[in-house]
Parts: C-alpha cells; structure tokens; sequence
C-alpha cells in the first residue's frame, strides 16, 4: 500500500549524523538540498595507516564508534560550523580543536584524523601513496542466512566527495518497523538501529509498504521532493548494541529472512526545502 489521500502519513522524526558512525541527533527541522540534510556525514574519521574511512560496518576493526555522538554547533567567535563530539567517558571536544586527532586517536587506540567532506577531494597521488582512495571503507557480514557474504570483510566505495554509503537521504516507515517487531517480537526494532534521516509515519498501512515507492517520487510538506531511487540493504550495523540496546543477529537476520535484508529506502533530492516534524507526506 502506498499513501492516498484517505490515509495519514506524516514526518514523525528527523535524523542527522555529523561524523559518519557515531550517534546523531534528532531534529524539529532541517534544510534538505542535494547533499541531503544539512550536515548530515559533514564529517569522518580516517584510518591514518591507510586511508579508510572509519565505519561501524566493520565492528571488529572499529567496535566503539556507536559510544561516540556527534551534534553541530554554531562558534560564536568565528560564526561557523563546528562539529561537537561527545566521548565515551562524556568528554567533549570539537572539530576546530588544534588536537581533536590526537584525542580522538587516543580513545580509539588507532591513529585517526578527524576530515570534514570538503577536504574528500585530494589529489590522486596523495591517495595512491596512502593505499587507497579517500572513497573507500570495510564492511564485515556475519554468517547469516541470507546474506549474500557470511564471515567476511569486503571493501566499497562510497559515491564521490561524500561519506554517505550509497544516497544522500536514507527513508524508512514506521509500518515497516511494526512489521519487524511482529516478526521477531523479542527483538527490539527502534528507530536508532537503522540510522534513517527520516521517519515516516503511515497509519493504517501494514508490511514493507517503501517496496512499493521505488522509482516514485515523494513529495514532504510544501516543497521538498524526493526520488526513491533503491531499497536500503542493512548491515552489520543495526544488529550492535549502543546505549541500552543490546547485541542482536537476530535484527538483520529477520531483514534477510522476509525483506532480502532491506530496512527503508534510499532517496535522491529533486527539490530541496525545508523540512519539519509533522510535515504532510505523499506519493507523487
């Protein structure tokens, strides 16, 4: 089912995520434009001894991202900017801190450097002498069914001059995650888990109903729309614990066993605008 003018559907929240990996924060509005939300993946951590982009999708190599939060601030003295990470022992320290790549170094135990997307562009020299491109990041798949991979780590791209994996604007349902929690009841389906920008509220609609928006176009409120351009393919990423939400497979593999391990969808900006919590949503 999709939404008609005889049922609901609305904005319930909004996501952004400053540094790629780390936890967000929810919004009450947001400027959208081609690059997605405003400072959303503004920022990530680079591996220092190869270039990789830091990411939660391969846990073993980086297990404590998700006990960082990441949050934009406005520096008054300069009047731009800044990204505000919290560390896991509550710590904060920001983006413009002459030793924010020591400290957050220092917590992680791997040298990293903290990047802001519009330094991604670097001459390629300088990327092949790091061994790999400013582009490129690990993902592990657990050994589940399913899954295409089991046990393993492969390596992607990510689209030029960004940190997203795959689209700039990540669309996921509430109806989609009633269906999760009837599937697997004891599995806790929250919204954090699976990382949307934004959540849509369908009443009186059942199942995986964003199947059936791709290749449509979705019109937010008086002027953003966006093209659903592919179902997002979930990850390692939404079965770790963060905060009191414990480890969990059975997360992805109830994904895999009933929606080819697709949670949400991916989305392209066609207009940008504003976008706010109740905004009206509809199928164009």
């Amino acid at each position: 089912m999709t939404p008609t003018p005889g049922q609901a559907a609305s904005i319930v929240s909004i996501w952004r995520y400053p540094v790629k990996s780390m936890m967000g924060e929810e919004l009450n509005a947001s400027e959208i434009s081609k690059d997605g939300l405003a400072g959303d993946r503004a920022f990530a951590l680079i591996d220092s001894s190869d270039e990789k982009i830091a990411t939660a999708k391969n846990p073993k190599k980086w297990p404590h991202l998700f006990d960082f939060r990441a949050a934009l601030v406005q520096e008054l003295e300069t009047r731009t900017t800044a990204v505000r990470i919290t560390l896991p022992d509550g710590t904060i320290v920001y983006s413009s801190d002459a030793d924010v790549h020591r400290l957050l170094s220092d917590v992680l135990q791997r040298a990293v450097t903290l990047r802001a997307r519009t330094q991604t562009d670097r001459p390629a020299a300088m990327a092949a002498s790091a061994g790999a491109s400013a582009g490129t990041a690990e993902e592990y798949w657990p050994d589940l069914e399913g899954l295409d991979h089991r046990d393993t780590v492969t390596e992607f791209g990510l689209p030029e001059g960004s940190f997203f994996d795959a689209a700039s604007v990540h669309v996921l349902t509430t109806a989609t995650l009633d269906r999760l929690r009837m599937l697997y009841p004891q599995g806790r389906f929250e919204t954090r888990r699976f990382r949307p920008n934004l959540v849509v509220r369908t009443d009186g609609q059942d199942g995986f109903v964003e199947n059936e928006w791709v290749g449509r176009v979705l019109a937010i409120g008086d002027s953003v729309r966006l093209s659903i351009t592919a179902p997002c393919l979930r990850c390692v990423m939404t079965t770790l614990p963060q905060g009191d939400l414990p480890n969990d497979n059975g997360i992805l593999r109830t994904a895999a066993q009933h929606n080819r391990a697709s949670v949400g969808v991916y989305a392209s900006v066609l207009q940008g605008g504003t976008v706010r919590r109740g905004d009206p949503v509809r199928l164009e």
